[in-house]
């Protein structure tokens, strides 16, 4: 027999065969992109797929960069096995002979034993094209879905070039080497009963009944124990013939698709059970083409497994509309009937299975004498039934894979399945997972339920309806249904009635139509501690939150898996990984307000939440470089989570912070709405470093404000004072300095009534701030003094080179350098020995400016790129930005305008990053000046006008600012 051995072979390992042997290809992605250029040769695979095959995960940032690196190695590797890769505008191709590649040569082979009829040279090519196969399709090769549908193609391709050799040499009584070549078949395709039965009439015609008959007995026991059925009627009936002895005729290829007759002695009927199409269905376009091809029987052999497509999602979502759409779309495929079986998955108890059964076999025709006693039985019969002709049967309200299972009827059928659990055990074709409508799709709806005219005269209205509804089908066609009953109403009365999250629930009620009972079908089944932390999640609000929050709801370490359940019955989405490798999660706003309202109880299990919020929020904030004044509360509650997931989520302070600011804003008009007010003073105040580190003012400003409220509420006066200092800060920052100092007054007053004496000297800094700000320096020195003499009482160090700081910084405003470089020096002094590396490049930058004003430039210089140092390390880019804009400054008067104008423009970018307008307008002016100084008119003029611009701005309050200088305000 010949055997070919073109150069490339993808039907088994990856290999280049050159006449000295095997060429080697180095690396698991050069490989791969091979590969993918082999599946497709002569074709132009587009980089976009070529990229998305070689990182599936995550693509790195230079992927086409690498891309165009693999393609290059593979050039200069294949070049001597004669094959060109070809660069094209979308991608790239391999160009190939028919007999350089064995995929290629298999599918000519086999076209032409096709052309070739049932003669020596069909068998001759058959025998070729299989000799070509060495295993597995790139078995040994990371297996990819992009390659998925070509080497489905190419097994199913060989699989029916077996069988059509197989039947070749029965047909010619050549049994022996039948028997070898169906053995291997079955091997791989142990549940094809076609092939079993081919070989048992290849081993009866060899005159091995025996081993006809143990083939039998080893199909039949995989059957029963794998997929729990009897053998099909057509294995039945050789099985027969073999036992009676009788001579069978060779079956030739054609005939073994076919199938026997229906039993004469049972009625044949064709159910028509489907029920009828939606007239108002819409949109899901997308979704209706997909299940109409899976479902469709135009172009499918009558042999093939049945086709199967299950439709997942939430309570509400238009499960079973969008399944009984498309199977009315596509039912004239299917002459013989359309089944149609309510599995009851949502019901306190499923549906019996062998009552479904019985269900099913009575509309199929059988009588009740003919229905076999046990679900094992019928569920054989069934198949047996639906075997003869093929129909389309509808599964609705699924409970889990197993019930389904035993209701898969045989070859040539298709299947669709709704489910509110994710099913993925089973060998679907398809598995739809069915999200909300869009907001045009549910306008569309809504309006075809209540009049498209009335909807457009109140189209505000209808949007702010569909968004209560989060555009779940259900609730649309509630809301739809309660105001085509009430034609005289506005749409804002529904509006209102709807705006309110506490009673949305009743609101969503019409006839027999109910969204809660929709969801309440599901929680009832729910076990007990997914059923708790179903509870909790109701009560933390509409963003997304991290998996590992559930070991705070259960009070114990590693209940990720109690989510899963969650996600696997839909009653939590997967909100996809964020920035630092966290799972997240989120309940659909009607989830939420279903759980919500059965959280009366769970006030505990916030309150854990809430201090794994606190706990985490103070070791991240730990590490940032801000060294602000700390107003904690000790009482407010802490709970730690497990200490590995602490460590990986805090590790990397700055980007946790942004992964969870909207859960932990959250968190605080949580603990204030819950009552809980030293949890949420608390956490508000936790957050203060990062909110500073990145200019978050406006958060700052609202949670603060939040949890004064809260405090003033609970008459906690440690905590009002604490936000109201926080409150000032912001003010300060935006130059509000009449604010702040009323704030910083209440706050000092209280915490003096408190005896606390840190909060008062802290609250007295910030009056010292405020009066250097207004221009008042005598005055502002006083304060400093004052909180200095009290930071000393209480040997607090850290407050000791504050004010140190403050108070020359003062001196230096007031031009006494003499005094300035004392209080500096020692400031300085303290910070390094307090190894405050933050601390230390603030006074660096004091000490720059102080230098730059007596003259000593190269000293300036020095300090002020010291300070430059320490920020970057730090990762502080706002401090940075001011110590790059004075270095710059610096290096422009030395003559150095290029490097000057580069730090400028750096320090720019990041104060417009930060939103910081006071940075940005200095930055302008300095630059103005230097493209001034060097007669670049036209660019001076535009930056000393946006700097203009901006300070009057700032004068009259628009858009805050960050303060002078926004070290002179930092604790």
């Amino acid at each position: 027999m010949v055997v070919d051995q073109p150069v490339f072979s993808v039907l088994g390992s990856l290999r280049v065969r050159m006449p000295e042997g095997t060429l080697p290809v180095a690396g698991t992605k050069p490989r791969v992109l091979l590969a993918s250029l082999l599946l497709n040769a002569n074709q132009v695979v587009g980089s976009d797929l070529l990229v998305e095959t070689l990182w599936p995960q995550r693509r790195p940032r230079s992927a086409l960069a690498n891309l165009r690196t693999y393609v290059s190695f593979l050039r200069g590797t294949l070049g001597a096995a004669g094959a060109q890769i070809l660069a094209r505008p979308s991608g790239y191709a391999v160009e190939l002979r028919i007999d350089q590649l064995d995929a290629l040569l298999f599918e000519d082979l086999v076209a032409r034993a096709r052309a070739a009829g049932r003669d020596e040279e069909a068998i001759e090519c058959l025998r070729r094209a299989l000799a070509l196969w060495h295993g597995t399709p790139l078995g040994d090769l990371p297996a990819s879905p992009q390659w998925d549908g070509r080497l489905r193609s190419l097994t199913e391709a060989r699989l029916g070039a077996a069988e059509d050799l197989a039947a070749m040499r029965m047909e010619r009584g050549e049994y022996p080497a039948a028997i070898g070549d169906l053995r291997e078949l079955v091997k791989v395709h142990p549940f094809r009963e076609d092939l079993w039965r081919q070989l048992m009439l290849a081993l009866h015609g060899s005159g091995r009944q025996a081993e006809a008959l143990q083939a039998y007995a080893t199909v039949r026991q995989q059957l029963v124990d794998e997929l729990g059925i009897e053998p099909g009627p057509d294995l039945r009936a050789v099985h027969a013939a073999v036992l009676a002895g009788e001579l069978l005729p060779a079956v030739p290829a054609a005939s073994a698709l076919q199938r026997p007759p229906a039993p004469s002695a049972r009625s044949v009927i064709a159910p028509q059970q489907l029920p009828p199409d939606i007239p108002d269905f819409t949109g899901r376009t997308g979704a209706v083409a997909d299940l109409a091809r899976a479902l469709s029987a135009k172009g499918r052999p009558s042999d093939e497994p049945p086709s199967i497509a299950v439709v997942v999602g939430p309570p509400g979502v238009g499960k079973s509309a969008l399944a009984v759409h498309c199977a009315n779309a596509v039912r004239a495929d299917y002459p013989a009937g359309q089944l149609y079986l309510g599995l009851g998955g949502t019901a306190a108890a499923p549906a019996d299975l062998g009552e479904l059964l019985a269900e099913a076999l009575r509309a199929l025709g059988a009588g009740e004498a003919d229905l076999p006693p046990t679900v094992h039985e019928r569920s054989a019969l069934y198949r047996s039934l639906l075997a003869e002709r093929p129909m389309l049967v509808l599964l609705d309200d699924a409970a889990d894979a197993a019930q389904v299972r035993a209701l898969l009827p045989g070859n040539g059928c298709a299947v669709l399945v709704t489910s509110r659990r994710r099913i993925t055990e089973l060998p679907s074709s398809l598995r739809l997972d069915l999200g909300v409508m869009s907001p045009p799709e549910a306008e569309e709806f809504l309006g075809k339920i209540v009049g498209a005219e009335r909807l457009s005269e109140e189209r505000e209205d209808a949007s702010a309806i569909l968004r209560s509804c989060g555009y779940l089908p259900l609730a649309v066609r509630i809301a739809g249904a309660r105001l085509a009953g009430r034609p005289g109403w506005p749409l804002s009365v529904l509006r209102q009635r709807l705006d309110d999250e506490s009673n949305r629930l009743d609101e969503l009620r019409a006839g027999d139509l109910e969204v809660r009972d929709s969801f309440d079908r599901s929680y009832r089944q729910l076990p007990d501690e997914v059923a708790r932390t179903y509870r909790t999640l109701g009560l933390l609000g509409p963003q997304s939150m991290p998996g590992w929050v559930v070991d705070a709801v259960l009070d114990r370490t590693r209940a990720e898996t109690v989510m899963d359940t969650l996600v696997d019955v839909n009653l939590v989405q997967p909100a996809g990984t964020d920035a630092i490798g966290q799972r997240r999660y989120r309940l659909h706003d009607l989830a939420r307000c279903n759980a919500r309202e059965k959280a009366g109880g769970e006030r505990h299990t916030l309150v854990r939440v809430l201090g794994t919020w606190m706990t985490a929020i103070e070791q991240a904030a730990s590490r940032l470089p801000t060294t602000l004044f700390s107003l904690t509360s000790a009482a407010a509650p802490r709970w730690d989570p497990a200490e590995e997931t602490l460590r990986r989520l805090t590790a990397d302070p700055l980007p946790w912070f942004d992964a969870e600011r909207e859960s932990l804003v959250a968190a605080v008009r949580l603990a204030a709405d819950a009552g809980l007010s030293q949890a949420s003073w608390g956490l508000a105040a936790a957050l203060v470093p990062y909110f500073d580190l990145n200019c978050r003012f406006d958060e700052w400003r609202h949670t603060h404000q939040v949890a004064l409220d809260s405090a003033r509420m609970a008459e906690d006066l440690n905590g009002e004072a604490a936000m109201l200092r926080g409150l000032a800060q912001v003010c300060l920052y935006q130059d509000r300095y009449a604010e702040a100092r009323e704030m910083l007054r209440r706050s000092r007053a209280i915490f003096h009534e408190l005896g606390d004496l840190r909060g008062e000297a802290i609250s007295i800094c910030g009056l010292g701030a405020a009066s250097q700000f207004s221009g008042e320096h005598l005055t502002a020195l006083g304060y400093f003094r004052q909180a200095l003499a009290m930071f000393l009482a209480m040997d607090d160090r850290s407050g000791e080179a504050y004010a140190r700081q403050a108070i020359g910084r003062v001196y230096l405003t007031l031009r006494d350098f003499r005094r300035a470089s004392g209080w500096l020096g020692e400031a300085l002094r303290l910070a390094e020995e307090l190894g405050d590396a933050h601390r230390e490049g603030g006074v660096s930058m004091q000490l720059g400016r102080l230098y730059d004003l007596v003259a000593q430039s190269d000293e300036a210089m020095r300090v002020q790129g010291r300070a430059l140092d320490i920020f970057e390390t730090l990762g502080d880019r706002h401090c940075g930005a001011y110590a790059m804009r004075n270095l710059g400054g610096l290096q422009v008067k030395k003559g150095d305008r290029s490097s000057g104008s580069d730090q400028l423009q750096r320090s720019l970018a990041i104060f417009q990053q930060l939103g910081d307008r006071s940075g940005e307008a200095a930055a302008f002016q300095t630059l103005g000046e230097l493209h001034q100084s060097a007669g670049r008119t036209a660019l001076a003029q535009y930056y000393l006008h946006q700097a203009l611009t901006l300070r009057r701005e700032l004068r009259s309050g628009a858009g805050g600012g960050q303060g002078p200088a926004l070290m002179a305000s930092h604790p």
